[in-house]
């Protein structure tokens, strides 16, 4: 509770603090590598019930109950647009299992783990049981680039997160809907005919909404810059329209909206997506930090040892239950099978979801409502702190993780790439040659290299290429326009700073040339394909030295001063590559990959 000592917000300052709060928090996170979701709780929880700087029933007032109902729409929406049926149909055995098995099931098993651990009613077990199928997309993530598990475990539970995560939504609203309709109607039956006609009702404005859309992006009835707003309009529109109909039916609508978009195959869908993902971005933050602000001390307080007898059942008995069950006769080996069971860590959108719900079952008269966000609070907090520390070691004591280091994605195969994979194999760094012209790859094949073939914007890639294993990406084909095509669209996902390519030849008329903002940073201190294949051709070597105390940087400059440094490994194994004029720290224990004029030295 807010005390009473401390002065209320203006709306406006209100808003601008829970915006703040939440993208200060990430970004506090990113620097700090921890889970996100833990410093915005710690943050929306000082701000609110410890200090009374933000409360916001107080500073923002009525408008904090339709903000959170739109925000929450929109991720679920957000949701639904990661569930494309074809995808889903070139997934594994296994991540079918986890999603037509173990969605139901785990439904079933954190049900009972609400009722029988957390002592809840059958009403709010049922819905909040729907929510925790969510294992938390926003979460995994995170969690797989840290712990580099094995190319299969990780492709297993990050689709599972990616999928059930509308699954789960769905489940939480289609539950809901059948407590609203039995607590306000006076017979089953008339419950019954209510929420057919608002599932009904929900379904085919749904799906209208995004036959809709769809067909007018695909007939360009919408110009580009207008997609977005549009977009959101209609799914406003779409969500009140439900809503008006039957209370909350608007988040079921939402998220129909959502997979038939995403199964529409429109030609924008990329872009739409990836805006959508940085609005979610924004909204869930405002969300949690707003439910993290209204937390009531009074409210945690009772709960008591059966929350930690809840948490410890979904940890040790509702999950594994649900995997194991699902993974019975897959060919998936037994350690795999019990890495992912005992990790199922929950995220952002279940405390959004799970706090909307909350709220509106103890408006209802749901006794046990008001414990469903403290109780999401407590999961969430426990199971991303529980993994954040402890997948890595219990997948490492079980032989399943990946590369020790980043690996390195060399887009382009040629004499200079099959060298630099080379150099970096004997730097015990991850390289990967990838290439969508099989002759390019002949000789990396030959030599030993990993290849790939195929484009890496490819679907093919999506599904058979793990490039959360490579913190590097390299541009390097004879293609300055694909080149460029491949860091812009891999930036936003690698980072920046992590992406870099060859740099353009130089053409005749400036108006044939790329803009300057496209692309990845500058690469082999700006040299273009056919330079750097000429010097291949005459003889240069490429080639890896490790520093030391007796050897450094400026023996090695003596004896070496015409050489090229094309990239270093830094002490730990991580590649690192120079850029601008930040020059690499090369002292003792760095490795240097360079490009030897002189060949045999």
């Amino acid at each position: 509770m807010a005390s009473p000592d401390v002065a209320g917000l203006s709306p406006i300052n209100a808003i601008a603090l829970v915006g703040a709060l939440g993208v200060g928090a990430q970004w506090l996170a990113w620097r700090l590598q921890l889970p996100g979701i833990v410093l915005m709780l710690l943050a929306g929880v000082i701000a609110g019930p410890v200090l009374g700087i933000l409360d916001p029933a107080r500073d923002i007032g009525p408008l904090v109950a339709p903000m959170v109902s739109v925000a929450v729409a929109i991720i679920l929406f957000e949701g639904g647009l990661t569930l494309n049926f074809h995808q889903l149909s070139d997934a594994a055995t296994g991540v079918k299992r986890l999603v037509f098995v173990g969605a139901p099931l785990g439904w079933l098993t954190s049900a009972m783990a609400l009722h029988y651990g957390a002592g809840l009613g059958w009403q709010a077990s049922a819905v909040f049981g729907g929510i925790m199928i969510v294992t938390g997309p926003t979460v995994i993530a995170p969690l797989l680039r840290q712990a580099k598990l094995g190319r299969r475990p990780a492709a297993l539970l990050q689709w599972e997160a990616i999928v059930n995560d509308p699954i789960g939504a769905l489940a939480a609203v289609l539950a809901f809907e059948l407590v609203v309709v039995l607590n306000t109607t006076e017979t089953v039956s008339h419950a019954a005919q209510v929420l057919a006609l608002g599932v009904v009702v929900a379904t085919i404005l749904g799906a209208l909404g995004g036959y809709g859309i769809a067909r007018a992006f695909k007939q360009g009835w919408v110009p580009e810059y207008m997609k977005v707003p549009v977009l959101f309009v209609v799914l406003i529109a779409i969500f009140a329209a439900s809503d008006t109909v039957l209370h909350e039916s608007g988040l079921l609508a939402v998220t129909i909206m959502g997979v038939v978009i995403a199964n529409a195959e429109l030609p924008s869908y990329t872009e739409l997506r990836r805006f959508k993902e940085h609005a979610t971005v924004l909204l869930v933050s405002g969300v949690f930090i707003l439910l993290a602000a209204s937390l009531d001390f009074s409210t945690l307080g009772q709960l008591n040892w059966r929350a930690a007898l809840f948490v410890a059942s979904v940890i040790l008995l509702a999950r594994p239950a649900t995997v194991l069950i699902s993974l019975l006769g897959t060919d998936l080996p037994w350690r795999e099978r019990v890495l992912i069971a005992f990790t199922g860590p929950r995220g952002v959108v279940l405390v959004a979801v799970a706090g909307l719900f909350g709220e509106r079952l103890a408006a209802l008269g749901v006794a046990d409502g008001a414990l469903v966000a403290p109780l999401a609070f407590v999961l969430v907090a426990v199971t991303v702190v529980l993994h954040g520390f402890t997948l890595t070691p219990f997948a490492r004591a079980l032989g399943l993780t990946g590369a020790a280091v980043p690996g390195v994605l060399l887009v382009g195969g040629s004499r200079f790439s099959l060298a630099l994979a080379q150099a970096l194999g004997k730097a015990e760094v991850p390289v990967l040659i990838a290439d969508p012209n099989r002759a390019r790859l002949r000789a990396a094949r030959q030599a030993g290299v990993n290849t790939f073939y195929g484009d890496v914007l490819s679907e093919a890639a999506e599904h058979n290429l793990e490039l959360a294993q490579y913190g590097r990406i390299i541009a390097l084909s004879d293609n300055d326009a694909y080149n460029t095509l491949v860091t812009t669209d891999l930036g936003p996902e690698f980072g920046r700073d992590n992406i870099f390519q060859l740099a353009r030849h130089k053409g005749d008329l400036a108006r044939n040339a790329l803009p300057s903002s496209l692309g990845g940073r500058a690469f082999v201190a700006g040299h273009n394909f056919d330079e750097l294949e000429a010097n291949m051709r005459a003889g240069h070597e490429m080639r890896c030295t490790r520093l030391s105390d007796e050897y450094g940087l400026e023996e090695w400059q003596a004896d070496a001063p015409e050489a090229l440094i094309v990239m270093a490994v830094d002490p730990k194994g991580n590649p690192r590559l120079p850029s601008g004029d930040k020059a690499l720290p090369l002292t003792a224990d760095w490795q240097v990959i360079w490009l030897d004029p002189k060949g045999t030295r």
